[in-house]
């Protein structure tokens, strides 16, 4: 009996220890990223994204992203803002512009979890390319340059995932250097 319990206990810290594992934490903007934190729960500890947290509280998306999901979401840096013409962010905050502030924030949005892997292997079967579906409607393309993975938005801008697969307990984000812009 001794021994049942002993294997059963061994059985599930190996179970456990590998799914610790395998979704580990990641450092994102000074801040550990808990995969069992929701989106929201682990960006707001995050100083590199300050400015999509506003815009996302400004939007009214919070609940939305603290949700079951999944959720893929490519997730501007403060610097990936301040690349935007300058008062674009500041317009865009101003209540009389939540609509087209959900619209740029749900572009960055893909319904499902898709890790780094999983969106390799769809540029691969897509000959070098995917085209992602965003939760907003509109289509991003997903591409590598070597090894790293871009994301193109439909004016033609290009992000760069600079963190990838922060897990959550509801998707995943990879973190990018450039906010993508839907078609106007």
């Amino acid at each position: 009996m001794k021994t049942k319990s002993i294997l059963a206990t061994a059985f599930f810290a190996l179970v456990f220890g590998a799914t610790s594992f395998a979704q580990k934490s990641v450092m994102v903007g000074g801040a550990a990223m808990y995969p069992n934190k929701n989106i929201i729960e682990n960006a707001v500890n995050s100083k590199d994204h300050t400015t999509l947290v506003a815009a996302v509280k400004a939007a009214g998306l919070v609940e939305t992203l603290e949700s079951k999901g999944p959720f893929t979401v490519f997730a501007p840096t403060n610097e990936a803002f301040n690349k935007l013409p300058k008062g674009t962010v500041e317009t865009l905050l101003k209540p009389e512009n939540i609509k087209t502030l959900q619209n740029i924030l749900t572009y960055h949005v893909v319904a499902g979890k898709m890790n780094a892997s999983d969106i390799a292997k769809a540029i691969k079967m897509g000959g070098g390319k995917a085209t992602l579906k965003t939760v907003s409607g509109g289509t991003l393309t997903a591409w590598m340059k070597g090894k790293d993975l871009y994301i193109s938005d439909e004016s033609g801008n290009k992000a760069k995932v600079t963190i990838a697969d922060v897990n959550q307990s509801n998707g995943v984000i990879h973190v990018i250097d450039t906010v993508l812009l839907p078609k106007k």
